[in-house]
């Protein structure tokens, strides 16, 4: 069982940066693949990054040049830095982890999801 819990959501103008945290428990933390993704009012949740438990990373194209997701395994934490914020960047984020070591696009690969944050960003 794995719990997430998310923080370092807020108000931004646009051209800002915020960094997202997740704090994960559990023995096998740097074994999972873990994802945040994000969902705006009245649109459905969507992919934005994914980071392999070997490191590797893969964004979304809408975030690709201006987020950094990234990991801490001796602090079983996973952050996602946000640069350049838009206002279409407003939602809730999610972290969520993967049992398999290579994260994911498909919210379907994932077996453990955090409460959200809220990033809103003002134009």
């Amino acid at each position: 069982q794995v719990q997430l819990v998310e923080s370092g959501g807020g108000l931004v103008q646009a051209g800002g940066s915020l960094r997202l945290s997740c704090a994960a428990s559990g023995r096998t933390f740097s074994a999972y693949g873990m994802g945040w993704f994000r969902q705006a009012s009245g649109k459905e949740r969507e992919f934005v990054a994914t980071i392999y438990s070997g490191g590797n990373t893969y964004y979304a194209d809408s975030v690709k040049g201006r987020f950094t997701i990234s990991r801490d395994n001796a602090k079983n934490t996973v952050y996602l830095q946000m640069h350049n914020l838009q206002h279409e960047d407003t939602a809730d984020y999610y972290c969520a982890a993967s049992p398999y070591s290579s994260g994911s696009y498909y919210e379907s690969m994932y077996d453990y999801w955090g409460q959200g944050t809220q990033v809103t960003v003002s134009s």
